[in-house]
This record gives C-alpha cells, sequence and structure tokens, in this order.
C-alpha cells in the first residue's frame, strides 16, 4: 500500500450546484454512475439537463433503448437544451454500443436504460439479472478501459428496489436515487453510495415545464403554506446531511367507526408512529386507543432521522386536542421509551436555520439547551419529557 502513488481525481463540474453537492464536487472522471427511481419522476430528464451544463470537453454519447432521435429531440427543444457536442445513438445491443464508443471516443456516455440493454453471449431476454448483470459489466470494462465517465439509470419496482435486482449497486461507483411523487413538483436527488464523496447529501429540484429547476432555500418552499395556526401542524428543523430543512409535519386524529384503529403514516416510519403513539399514551395519559391517527411529512419528502419524534409527538396530540401550536415555534428532540426528551446532534446548525426563517421560540431537549448558553437571538427552552413539551407549546 505504501507503494501506491494516490493522485487527485479529476471532476466535471456538472454545471449544478444541487447535483454536484451529492456528488461529492462534481462526476469523477472515468466513474461509473447508477440513477434510480419510478418511472416519470424525471430521471432522462436530469440526465439530458446534465448535458448541456456538464463542463466536459469532446463528445458526449447518449445512449437510448427506449426512445428514438425524434423523441429525445423533442425532450431537449423543451429543457432547452441546445449543445452541438451530444451524438445520441439508438442501439440495445451492447456489442454495437462498444463499437460506437471506440469510433467515438466519447467524454461522457450515458445509458437509458440499463434494461433495455442485452448482450448476444447470454440467451435469457432483456431486463433479466444475468442480462443487467453482464451489460452493466461489459459496460464498465469499456469505459474504466478508455477513462470515459459513464452515467447508467435504472429503473426502479415497486418495492423500490432497483430492478434486476440490487446486484447493480455493487458494481457502480456511485449511486443516486431520485424520489418524489410523479404528480407533485419537488424531487429529492438522494446519493445511497458514493465511492468518491459523502452520501449523507441530498439535492432539491422543482420540476417545472422547462425541466428540473435547482431550489437554493428548500425550508422556504415546504413552509409556504404555513400561514395559520390550525391543529396538528408542527414546525421541525430536519437534518440531511450538512443540511437543514425546515419541514411541516401534520397529524389527523379522529375517533374511529370500525373495531381496528387505522395507522397510516407518509414520509416518516409507520413503526415509529405506533412506537410513539404507544409513548404518549403511557406517559402523557392520551389514550388513542380508539382513534385514528394519520401523520404525514408536507413536500413528499421522507425523514428518518429520531430528530422528528418531539415534532411526530406534539402533532399528533394536537390534532387530539385541537389545540393549534404556535407557528412562530419549532420543535426539536428524540423521544425515548420512558417519554424522556433525549439529545441530538448538530443542535446549532437546526436553530441557525429556524433563526433565519424568523421563528421566534425553540423547543430542544434540556441536554442541548444547557450547552448553547446565549448564542442565539431566539428564546431556547429545555425541556425533560413529552409532558414539560406539551405545556410548553400547549399552556
Amino acid at each position: 500500500m505504501n507503494e501506491v502513488k494516490v493522485e487527485n481525481l479529476p471532476r466535471f463540474k456538472s454545471g449544478c450546484e444541487e447535483l454536484d453537492r451529492v456528488l461529492g464536487g462534481g462526476l469523477v472522471q472515468g466513474s461509473l454512475t447508477l440513477v434510480g427511481g419510478d418511472p416519470g419522476v424525471g430521471k432522462s430528464t436530469l440526465v439530458l439537463q446534465l448535458c448541456d451544463k456538464i463542463n466536459v470537453e469532446g463528445k458526449i454519447l447518449y445512449v437510448s433503448g427506449e426512445e428514438s432521435g425524434t423523441q429525445i429531440k423533442l425532450r431537449a427543444e423543451r429543457l432547452n437544451v441546445t449543445k452541438n457536442n451530444i451524438v445520441f445513438l439508438g442501439e440495445t445491443s451492447v456489442d454495437l454500443i462498444e463499437k460506437s464508443i471506440n469510433e467515438i471516443v466519447p467524454n461522457l456516455v450515458i445509458i437509458d436504460s440499463i434494461q433495455t440493454m442485452y448482450s448476444e453471449e447470454i440467451s435469457s431476454v432483456p431486463g433479466s439479472v444475468s442480462q443487467v448483470r453482464e451489460c452493466t459489466a461489459k459496460i464498465m470494462q469499456i469505459c474504466k478501459k478508455q477513462n470515459i465517465s459513464t452515467i447508467v439509470i435504472g429503473h426502479v419496482t415497486k418495492e423500490g428496489a432497483i430492478a434486476g435486482p440490487r446486484v447493480l449497486e455493487h458494481m457502480v461507483d456511485t449511486v443516486l436515487y431520485l424520489e418524489g411523487e410523479r404528480y407533485l413538483t419537488y424531487r429529492i436527488l438522494r446519493g445511497v453510495k458514493n465511492r468518491f464523496g459523502s452520501t449523507n447529501e441530498i439535492g432539491v429540484f422543482e420540476m417545472q415545464e422547462h425541466g428540473l429547476v435547482e431550489v437554493e432555500n428548500p425550508s422556504s418552499f415546504l413552509l409556504s403554506d404555513t400561514n395559520d395556526n390550525l391543529p396538528g401542524s408542527v414546525i421541525v428543523p430536519a437534518l440531511e446531511g450538512t443540511r437543514t430543512l425546515l419541514i411541516e409535519i401534520q397529524a389527523l386524529v379522529s375517533q374511529t367507526i370500525f373495531g381496528m384503529p387505522r395507522r397510516t403514516a407518509n414520509g416518516i416510519d409507520f413503526n415509529r408512529l405506533n412506537l410513539l403513539m404507544a409513548v404518549i399514551e403511557k406517559n402523557a395519559g392520551i389514550l388513542l386507543g380508539n382513534y385514528d391517527a394519520y401523520a404525514n411529512i408536507v413536500g413528499g419528502i421522507k425523514i428518518n432521522e429520531p430528530a422528528i419524534d418531539l415534532g411526530i409527538v406534539l402533532s399528533v396530540i394536537s390534532s387530539f386536542k385541537n389545540r393549534p401550536i404556535s407557528k412562530e415555534i419549532v420543535v426539536i428532540g428524540e423521544v425515548g421509551l420512558t417519554g424522556e426528551i433525549r439529545s441530538v446532534n448538530m443542535i446549532e446548525n437546526r436553530i441557525k436555520e429556524a433563526q433565519k426563517m424568523g421563528f421566534k421560540k425553540c423547543i430542544i431537549p434540556k441536554t442541548n439547551a444547557d450547552n448553547l448558553k446565549d448564542k442565539f437571538n431566539i428564546q431556547i427552552k429545555g425541556v425533560k419529557t413529552v409532558r414539560e413539551a406539551i405545556n410548553e407549546v400547549m399552556c
């Protein structure tokens, strides 16, 4: 290992700050990147816009096994893609694609999508496990040998796994997921694997008529419709990588008309919601056994970190009591099984974001509050238990 020489990996700036953030500073030369997502979420749109903005010399080869040149051209016109170094190839045979790469010698190759490609050496149909694995391995071998950056688009199944199956994730250098509801405007680009950077970053986009547009301040659009004080709504500073997002958690609690109460969670873990409702019954004395409960994160974003626990608890209680929580308050904290509020990490970044967005009061764990002293121009209240938090926001 001491004899291995380490050199700085050359990167191509994508021309999109949100994408560069997720990639770790840009697309690494000679890397193989997999972009996955649900059908219609915007994978091809993102990659075609990348072809127009990326700072790469030489030609870009766009290989499509699903659409014709006319279809790609129409989309390029709609997205205002005007770069003249993009070469289109409508082909599904990996052998013919290899021949074209050797003739054109591009600096960037796009494969849309890997499920449509096939190798004549494999007898199974395109999209099968063996075909996807063989085609990906062959493309990787071609591009690694010639130091060509490659982006492969992969479809996602109903279970959320890249069809093929997940064997692709182990073969490539970087795995990116484009998340979001097809009929909502916002998209989240999340890094799942990255050999050249962090996997904790996300990029936020809005799908508009002319393609995906970067959202520079996600907190502002997530809170754009939160002017009125309504029961069941709480603002929480959540952490995604190094970025703090102010999200709105909504809950609806209503008496059930069935024998078994319903529980539904969108954007948060379903089992976590059930656990927190049990904590409410045990430690706050609020019986929810005969009530349906629905919890949702506004904007179609999925958050799994425990620091939003207190927000979920207070939104459920607010809806149950039909008493609103002030829109000038944000809450932060992990809730333990005994009802205690546990400390969270990067508390200062969360409070800074809340202060920047104009909030007046912040409910945080007592342990975190003791270490902050007087660093912020926002009222900070530390709480130890769920009961204390309830009294603080619903006094």
